[in-house]
């Protein structure tokens, strides 16, 4: 394989070498420092404790390296070249003649001195006022049924609002601290390290000083990451004004937070009213038809007249009139009682009885006559 220099024409400075690792390794010290110091201001302005405490890592890894990098330079330049010497003897080589550097003589001095202006001073100093610490109220911290101890090294970082959460980082989506009404969903998310699981944690929310949602359960998130609290009322409930959500650790206060609500609150629904539901009366059913009573029918009784022919001769004895069965007429049957429901009564339509038509008795008496008297001889 043919190279595209000579090496036996390629001419290597032992101190230029030195110089360049020791310019490299300054370089590299100062930009180590100015990133450390970066990383190390920028995790003062986060909110999260794990991403401070990611960020505060790195800076000073880098402020670390910064030193490695000066102790290296300062090797370099005390004892690389006497040991490259050892092993490589320098050559003389011939040295450049110093030339002539003209320095100025005329100096430029200003004539004109600006003047410091006055600086105002505030004639009144805000005192900041004592904030009191959060206590857990008492009806709440009855309720506490966790028997592990809480870890009093426990941290949050600074709550975060937002009406949104990314569920896989659970990072906040458009976070803010005034928020316009209609207003939804809410979430104050945090980060935490030093947690117990088991232990009791409390999130109270509240508008103004009325305690108008409140969390408390044992602890299941692990040690340390990102969690949040939240609360989802009707909309007409988030009234405007300024709330706060205060996080505790068993019965200790940790951390707080705070956000505006501005816009007049949706107007609820109405309620419905309670109508009364008219109730059927049962309009009673006849369940027995009355039976009609039925009237008698007179039964006609037909007597046989007996009526006697005078005949021609001596009179015989007149044989009595036979006694006719005079048949006595059937009895009338009673009328049966009946039993009229309850109910409004029902007339039942009268039937038309028939009267029986009268048979006009033709029968014909049978006269018998009796045998005439013979006279004697």
């Amino acid at each position: 394989m043919e190279l595209p220099f000579d090496l036996d024409s390629l001419s290597l400075d032992i101190h230029a070498a030195v110089q360049v690792a020791i310019i490299l390794a300054i370089a590299g010290l100062l930009i180590s420092v100015w990133l450390g110091i970066r990383s190390i201001r920028k995790a003062r302005t986060l909110r999260f404790f794990r991403m401070r405490r990611d960020s505060m890592v790195r800076g000073w890894r880098l402020l670390f390296f910064a030193i490695f990098l000066g102790i290296f330079a300062f090797v370099i330049s005390r004892y690389a070249e006497p040991v490259a010497y050892s092993f490589f003897p320098p050559t003389p080589t011939a040295s450049q003649t110093p030339t002539i550097t003209i320095t100025p003589s005329i100096t430029i001095t200003p004539s004109i001195t600006l003047t410091p202006t006055i600086t105002l001073t505030p004639s009144v100093t805000d005192t900041p006022t004592v904030t009191p610490t959060p206590n857990l109220p008492s009806e709440i911290e009855s309720q506490i049924e966790s028997i592990v101890t809480p870890n009093p090294d426990a941290i949050f970082s600074q709550l975060i609002f937002s009406q949104g959460i990314d569920q896989d980082s659970y990072q906040p989506l458009n976070p803010g601290e005034v928020f316009q009404n209609p207003i939804g969903h809410m979430y104050a998310l945090f980060s935490y390290d030093g947690m117990l699981n088991g232990s009791q944690w409390s999130a109270l929310w509240y508008r103004g000083t009325e305690l108008v949602f409140f969390e408390s359960e044992p602890w299941d998130g692990g040690t340390g990451g990102f969690g949040f609290t939240d609360w989802n009322p009707e909309p007409w409930q988030w009234l405007p004004g300024e709330y706060e959500v205060q996080i505790f650790v068993g019965t200790a206060w940790n951390i707080s937070g705070r956000f505006l609500v501005e816009g007049e609150a949706p107007t609820p629904p109405p309620s419905p009213t309670a109508s009364r539901t008219p109730t059927s009366t049962p309009v009673p059913t006849s369940t027995r038809t009355p039976t009609p009573t039925p009237t008698p029918t007179p039964t006609r009784t037909s007597t046989p007249t007996l009526t006697l022919t005078p005949t021609f001769g001596p009179s015989p004895t007149p044989l009595p009139p036979t006694a006719t069965n005079t048949q006595e007429p059937a009895p009338t049957p009673s009328p049966t009682k009946t039993r009229w429901p309850t109910a409004t009564p029902v007339t039942p339509t009268p039937t038309k009885t028939r009267w029986p038509t009268a048979i006009p008795d033709t029968r014909t008496p049978t006269i018998t006559r009796q045998p005439s008297a013979t006279p004697s001889p």
